[in-house]
């Protein structure tokens, strides 16, 4: 277990993408830690948490929200735009500590998107039909996979009420650990195979609201190798960041 909440980084010199995070739900529940190892390369370790009760636990992230993608510097990319994105994701800690995202799968609406993330990061996206709408402060998330195909089209909908922000000194630590992350690592040049990458990822501290879970039905979860998460979720919402994602460097042992 890694005790910590993980602070802000040094900024990030050299951006390869700007980035704008938006109207996004944190959906969080424990599974067994070794359910996560398993899907993880041999350089990272699984970066846990106790529950309630005690016990050691990785946290599963079901993360949806709008997506705005620009250039170095904050410039539009007319032909990305804006479009949802919906992330299976897990916490790690790379051979020197360094804590960080792993993505167990990503849906984005956005097709060129999605393929220019799998080319440069080696991340595992899914282009998928996807919408966001809200009114009277409920956030409705749906999304359906397109591509790359395999066996069914996993789904995800949910719809999740905002409730009061949350001062930023009165945020916990293990909400920090569920939400605050300045870094991804991913597999190079493909999910499958290649070799361990970290690029850090540089935004504000997130303003977090609680939250609460009023429809859940999803298979993204289960479709990325994990099993179906049991127990109620830990919920917030908040109204988004702007990111700016350094160059991927090798991670060395």
């Amino acid at each position: 277990m890694a005790q910590h909440a993980p602070e802000p980084p040094v900024p990030v010199t050299r951006e390869v993408m700007r980035m704008w995070w938006l109207d996004l739900a944190f959906i969080h529940t424990p599974v067994e830690p070794a359910a996560v190892e398993a899907l993880l390369p041999s350089d990272l370790r699984v970066d846990t948490w106790p529950d309630d009760n005690g016990i050691e636990r990785a946290w599963i992230g079901l993360v949806p929200f709008v997506m705005k993608v620009g250039l170095p510097g904050g410039r539009a990319i007319p032909w990305f735009g804006t479009f949802p994105e919906t992330n299976v994701r897990t916490y790690v800690l790379g051979p020197d500590g360094t804590p960080g995202v792993w993505f167990c799968s990503l849906e984005a609406g956005g097709l060129a998107a999605t393929a220019t993330a799998r080319a440069v990061y080696g991340l595992p996206y899914f282009w998928a039909d996807m919408r966001v709408d809200h009114h009277d402060g409920i956030w409705t998330y749906e999304s359906t996979r397109r591509w790359p195909r395999g066996q069914g089209q996993p789904r995800h909908h949910s719809r999740v009420r905002v409730g009061d922000r949350i001062a930023a000194d009165d945020v916990t630590d293990f909400e920090h650990y569920l939400s605050g992350r300045w870094g991804l690592y991913s597999r190079w040049p493909t999910p499958n195979r290649g070799i361990t990458v970290y690029a850090a990822v540089d935004h504000p501290r997130w303003e977090l609201h609680r939250a609460e879970l009023l429809d859940l039905d999803d298979s993204l979860v289960v479709a990325a190798g994990l099993p179906e998460p049991a127990g109620d979720p830990i919920v917030h919402w908040t109204p988004g960041v702007e990111v700016r994602i350094g160059r991927p460097r090798r991670v060395v042992n």
